[in-house]
């Protein structure tokens, strides 16, 4: 689904490069201590910043030259990015048309999401009539109701306590999986990991030093660092 090939970015003394070749439906858990290069990563897929060389393909397509927003993916950021003056209905139509003018069949579309996020009693409140968890839910739903193979995650969930966070990506898993999306997921916490992701990346200092399905991601791994880092996080 997403591909990088010999991509290399540098930002001012730092110096990053990835290759990487993701399949289509994995859900992805992107690893890493803070300032290793995860979200530089997303960021490249996103289009918010250029490589130096090397090429991103998605579905088989170079999008080195698409735009962010025309490029056939969804982001959700740490931040939801909901507006404020905008209720749950129309904050996730946006996602439809940016001029709101919704055709009957795109707002069954968004009715049909919120039933599936479970946020359909929600439509009519402002942003901030919602708690921290359903804000979440409204963002992820004006993510999934764009029909984008590609969903990138940039640790939406990390400020909810465990509970909710589970319950965000038990969403994202189910989701992922009815609409055959690609998940591309970067958290700090193992335990995500392995509730949610078929595939793991672990980020060390701008490269991928391991990569490989869920199930080796344990205090066994032959990778040292990595080992370090799962044992830190259970």
């Amino acid at each position: 689904m997403i591909k990088f090939c010999s991509v290399k970015y540098q930002y001012q003394q730092e110096q990053f490069n990835f290759d990487i070749d993701i399949g289509t439906g994995n859900i992805v858990a992107v690893l890493g201590a803070s300032g290793a290069g995860k979200s530089t990563l997303l960021n490249l897929a996103a289009g918010f910043i250029n490589p130096l060389s090397g090429d991103i393909q998605i579905a088989g397509k170079s999008v080195l030259d698409v735009q962010p927003h025309r490029r056939p993916l969804a982001m959700l950021f740490q931040e939801n990015n909901l507006f404020a003056h905008l209720n749950v209905a129309d904050n996730i139509g946006l996602g439809l048309d940016p001029g709101l003018k919704l055709t009957r069949d795109q707002k069954a579309k968004v009715a049909d999401i919120c039933r599936q996020v479970g946020i359909e009693k929600l439509l009519p409140r402002l942003p901030q009539q919602l708690s921290g968890g359903q804000k979440q839910r409204v963002a992820l739903a004006r993510c999934f109701v764009q029909n984008k193979p590609l969903l990138l995650l940039d640790e939406p969930f990390s400020a909810l306590d465990p509970v909710l966070r589970e319950e965000m990506l038990t969403i994202v898993k189910k989701l992922a999986g009815k609409h055959k999306v690609t998940v591309l997921m970067v958290t700090h916490h193992i335990s995500d990991a392995l509730n949610a992701a078929s595939h793991y990346l672990f980020v060390e200092q701008g490269k991928i030093s391991s990569a490989g399905e869920i199930n080796n991601l344990n205090a066994e791994n032959p990778n040292p660092s990595l080992r370090h880092f799962v044992q830190a996080g259970l």
